[in-house]
């Protein structure tokens, strides 16, 4: 592990832990009995606040990740968390219900990665109506839906993902010539997440480049693929590929590849899997705007302890982001699933 990947697991631990120390005080000055520690911890803030956590599906590495750093935080500070996952990507409707299952626990706080900016919003209501802070990470909630539930939530906790598509923009035209044909693959269509990687990226290609088309593959390698074999058929000059996802992008890397034009097309995306790392590694993904799953987990699970003691998040706490390349691949495979750069815990201080 490097020394910053290190670091930073050192200043998550000791913001995790004095967030739990906090809550001992608070519960030791509680006339209210705490719930006991969990089975399996040695006692402590276990039995001061339980967290439940509901992401997206563990078949992407990403939430993979994102649970690690959830799970391992929670131990760390001795914390009881249950954390529920989507099937996949498109379990909307699955999501939602797991969120509504633990909605009637004795839960203190709960971590929320949605699926789409709606599908958690009613699952949340009572949640919300009880006065149990929420969390929520990554995927940002609908800000009208939650209005008309009357659903405020602590903090949302997330990557600026219009400055990691603009990060690939910025790659795009340090490697392809002015007035390269450039094509983009985003996620679902209308999903709010893959329009602000979408948006940003175009805003930093600008003008310099010809966008030949942008089409949706709903986060799938495999739609990606037949997207991308599609366009590259029908425009044999395209010179590089922006994919809002990595699994988007590595189907990308199999069309480059069927089309024998490995080497000859830029292609580039947003999340910092191991397995993009790998493949910018070997020579397939050109690059990769890393986010920081393991990071964003983490973060939430430290944010609930901190609303559940009744101290006031800031609206907004943004999760790193680093250009991953060539240069850089083996230093953030090694760090994986921590950040490889630098980077202070914006927690620390509360």
């Amino acid at each position: 592990m490097s020394h910053d990947a290190s670091k930073f697991r050192n200043v998550l631990v000791l913001a995790a832990t004095t967030a739990a120390a906090a809550l001992t005080l608070t519960a030791c000055g509680s006339d209210t009995p705490s719930d006991g520690a969990s089975a399996g911890s040695s006692g402590g803030a276990s039995g001061d606040v339980k967290v439940a956590a509901v992401i997206k599906g563990l078949d992407n590495p990403f939430f993979q990740a994102m649970e690690q750093g959830i799970q391992e935080t929670a131990d760390e500070s001795g914390v009881e968390v249950s954390i529920q996952a989507a099937a996949d990507i498109g379990d909307t409707t699955g999501q939602a219900d797991k969120l509504s299952a633990l909605a009637g626990q004795d839960f203190g706080c709960f971590v929320v990665n949605p699926i789409s900016g709606t599908n958690l919003v009613q699952a949340l209501a009572p949640i919300a109506a009880a006065g149990t802070p929420v969390v929520n990470i990554d995927s940002p909630i609908d800000a009208d839906a939650a209005a008309a539930a009357n659903l405020d939530p602590a903090t949302y906790i997330g990557t600026d993902n219009g400055a990691a598509g603009g990060k690939a923009g910025d790659f795009v035209l340090e490697n392809v010539d002015a007035g390269a044909q450039v094509a983009i693959i985003g996620g679902i269509a209308g999903d709010v997440t893959s329009g602000a990687r979408v948006d940003g990226f175009k805003e930093a290609v600008g003008d310099q480049v010809e966008i030949i088309g942008e089409q949706a593959a709903d986060w799938k390698r495999e739609v990606a693929l037949t997207k991308a074999t599609d366009i590259i058929a029908a425009n044999p000059d395209v010179k590089a590929f922006f994919a809002a996802n990595d699994d988007m992008g590595l189907g990308i890397v199999k069309a480059v590849e069927n089309a024998g034009k490995t080497g000859e097309i830029v292609v580039v995306s947003v999340d910092g899997n191991s397995d993009a790392l790998q493949s910018v590694l070997d020579g397939g993904l050109s690059a990769t705007v890393a986010q920081y799953p393991y990071a964003i987990g983490s973060l939430g699970l430290q944010a609930c302890q901190i609303a559940a003691g009744g101290t006031e998040l800031p609206e907004t706490v943004e999760s790193p982001t680093a250009l991953v390349d060539a240069d850089n691949a083996q230093q953030a495979l090694d760090a994986f699933p921590q950040p490889f750069e630098d980077f202070e815990n914006p927690l620390e201080d509360l």
